[in-house]
């Protein structure tokens, strides 16, 4: 029973993803997936469009066989974070053999000997990093310049920098890092990202365009402009959860939980929160009086400056919102690694990988969380509230869906 595992955000799931999963199962071989998939909130600091459970109801329509979801404490993160927790669960299932990515090459040959060199962070490396962030850079692309630096490649210095500035690179090599620190058996594997670009604002091509231009049709025009870049499923699910009040979600869902506690909070006290850095906390408290408009989108553009991403912000604010300390968020914390397998649906084939791994597993698998004690699955369970409760049209039965229903189960 062969499975490859995909890590996934399907924000919303299109039909680049779709190419993805068959691409994945024909050149692993595979007879089942495994998708770890973010939950509320996502990598580059922003909210889903819809729930998690929708999500990975996408996922299990398109053919997935088993979803998890990665711990906000991980899926809330810089790529090394989010890979390390991803790439953990997939390692602890004990089912899956492979581990399939897109990249905008769809080869290794550079990712792997890199991994090699980049997976014992050394000294020296740090002191790189370091050095070019105090040059005004920000951490991508300083880490970017310090590992090109540091991979020692004689006349490949500027190729590797190009590559390490693609996201999609960027996350690949870091899920080869995590997979060799892990010590892993997990085989990594990769294709090529087609027609889009990971941040393309506009369609390209006829049906496959990036999850950033479809949200923009979404949420500018209707389901109608996004339809030819969706498969149906996905049109459908959406459609539902936009007329049943569940959606969209945008950052502007959550104005006022997170200005109110902006407001109500001294810099001492946001300064205890994760990534609020270097004086953050003072520039916040700054920059409110002089907005034009009290919205989330105006705030993030008035902290914006070359040091600061504009993804680095959004992680703060998230991390703001759900009142996540640096003690959760610390180094030392995370590479405790993710403490179980929280199980969100499954297929008939899934309902054997889950089977399975009663034996193999080496976390808890978890189908019921109210069963379950972790301060990662707490976290979990906060961000679900506070998310379900930034609905149109909330309701407390979806503030507590993690307690109050079964994992999705899905007959095909």
């Amino acid at each position: 029973m062969s499975a490859v595992g995909l890590i996934v955000e399907y924000n919303p799931l299109h039909n680049g993803h779709v190419h993805h999963f068959a691409k994945a199962k024909e050149i692993s071989g595979a007879e089942h997936t495994v998708a770890i998939l973010s939950g509320p909130f996502l990598q580059r600091g922003e909210p889903g469009i819809v729930s998690k459970f929708a999500r990975a109801e996408m996922a299990l329509a398109m053919g997935a066989d088993l979803v998890i979801e990665l711990p906000v404490a991980y899926a809330v993160q810089p790529a090394e974070w989010f890979a390390f927790g991803a790439a953990a669960l997939l390692d602890a299932t004990g089912v899956v053999d492979s581990l399939c990515f897109g990249t905008e090459s769809g080869t290794l040959d550079l990712l792997l000997p890199l991994s090699r060199i980049l997976a014992d962070e050394s000294a020296e490396l740090q002191k790189r990093i370091g050095f070019h962030l105090n040059e005004g850079m920000n951490y991508p692309a300083a880490y970017s310049r310090a590992a090109a630096a540091a991979a020692g490649f004689a006349g490949m210095e500027q190729e590797i920098l190009d590559v390490l500035q693609q996201p999609n690179h960027t996350l690949g090599l870091h899920y080869l890092i995590a997979l060799k620190r892990l010590g892993s058996r997990v085989r990594p594997l990769t294709i090529p990202r087609i027609h889009a670009g990971y941040h393309d604002e506009m369609p390209a091509h006829a049906k496959i365009a990036s999850a950033t231009a479809v949200r923009k049709l979404l949420l500018e025009q209707d389901l109608s402009a996004a339809a030819p870049y969706l498969p149906e499923f996905t049109l459908g699910i959406i459609d539902r959860e936009f007329r049943e009040g569940r959606g969209p979600i945008t950052w502007g869902s959550f104005r006022g939980p997170l200005l109110n506690l902006l407001l109500t909070s001294s810099p001492r006290d946001l300064a205890a929160f994760h990534e609020v850095t270097e004086g953050l906390e003072y520039r916040l408290r700054r920059v409110l009086p002089g907005l034009g408009k009290p919205e989330v989108a105006e705030l993030l553009q008035a902290l914006k400056t070359k040091r600061y991403t504009h993804t680095k912000l959004q992680r703060m604010l998230t991390h703001i919102l759900l009142r996540h300390t640096k003690e959760e968020m610390s180094a030392p914390a995370l590479a405790a690694g993710p403490g179980y397998l929280r199980v969100l649906g499954f297929s008939s084939g899934g309902r054997e990988l889950l089977k399975k791994m009663k034996k193999t597993a080496s976390l808890p698998v978890i189908v019921k969380p109210s069963s379950f004690e972790h301060p990662q699955l707490e976290l979990d369970l906060q961000a679900s509230a506070a998310y379900a409760n930034a609905f149109p049209n909330p309701e407390t039965r979806h503030m507590f869906r993690d307690y109050l229903e079964a994992p999705i189960r899905f007959s095909r």
